[in-house]
């Protein structure tokens, strides 16, 4: 067995393990504050599951460093970093709505998106399906593998984004969205970067963009895309890090990144 697919036993179990937690916990769930507006939420729920999240790494891999969403950076002692998300879409699980999950990942190097190998990820989603990958072993869904094998031209194309708490920014991101409209198909906002990260791995959407998300939102996401056939990069096609990042299948990855620079992508921030 690869350290990759070591990894990643570890990741799916922790996954798991937290997935349970907020599930269970999700109808008594409180809102504990706030981050960058009022919009930007986390639940007593988030915190506990990232505590459970660190004790468990601690307890298995006490070497290890851990990049967490909700407390302070562990430096690592053997190269090896926990990139953790413990509720991606936390707004969504506050309202009820399923579309959430719990991110684990394992990166070499600096836990910085731009510098970082992605070694192992897992997302359990809030209605029980399990996402992974471990790198240059595949992806699945479920235990089932994931390839993206074509995708549909630019105009036919199901596009997923996102958008930033912040108000300035997220008015300039719903300008790139309605130059984007006419382009393709149709665009889905669901809320949690991780799942549509694993949705354009799967198909389920063509492909994925959005500025400004964290290392935690796209650690494991971004390995399924990539090991399921997928070009993750940033709008010049190199590494994607927090400013933006683009998922697509590579026959269309050109088309896309130029129709986005074209609506103004590289503007917002």
């Amino acid at each position: 067995m690869t350290d990759a697919l070591v990894l990643l036993d570890i990741a799916t179990r922790l996954a798991n393990e937290a997935g349970d937690l907020v599930v269970k916990g999700r109808a008594t769930a409180q809102i504990a504050g706030t981050k960058s507006s009022s919009a930007d939420i986390v639940t007593e729920m988030d915190l506990a599951s990232e505590r459970l999240l660190r004790q468990r790494i601690r307890e298995l891999r006490p070497d290890d460093g851990i990049l967490g969403e909700e407390g302070d950076d562990v430096p690592s002692r053997s190269g090896i970093t926990w990139v953790l998300d413990p509720i991606d879409g936390t707004v969504n699980y506050a309202y009820g709505l399923p579309y959430y999950g719990v991110s684990v990942a394992a990166v070499a190097g600096p836990p910085r998106t731009h510098e970082w190998t992605q070694l192992a990820g897992a997302i359990r989603t809030g209605t029980g399906e399990l996402w992974a990958a471990a790198r240059n072993e595949g992806a699945w869904r479920d235990g089932v593998p994931i390839r993206r094998e074509s995708a549909p031209p630019l105009e036919t194309t199901l596009l997923a984004t996102g958008f930033q708490y912040v108000p300035h920014l997220r008015a300039q991101q719903g300008q790139v969205v309605a130059r984007m409209l006419p382009v393709v198909r149709d665009i889905r906002r669901l809320g949690a970067a991780a799942l549509d990260l694993c949705h354009a791995a799967a198909g389920v959407v063509d492909a994925y963009y959005e500025h400004r998300i964290n290392a935690w939102d796209m650690a494991a996401g971004a390995l399924i895309a990539t090991e399921a056939g997928l070009k993750v990069a940033g709008l010049d096609g190199g590494p994607a890090d927090e400013r933006l990042v683009i998922a697509a299948h590579p026959d269309v990855w050109d088309d896309l990144a130029d129709a986005l620079r074209a609506a103004g992508a590289d503007r917002v921030g």
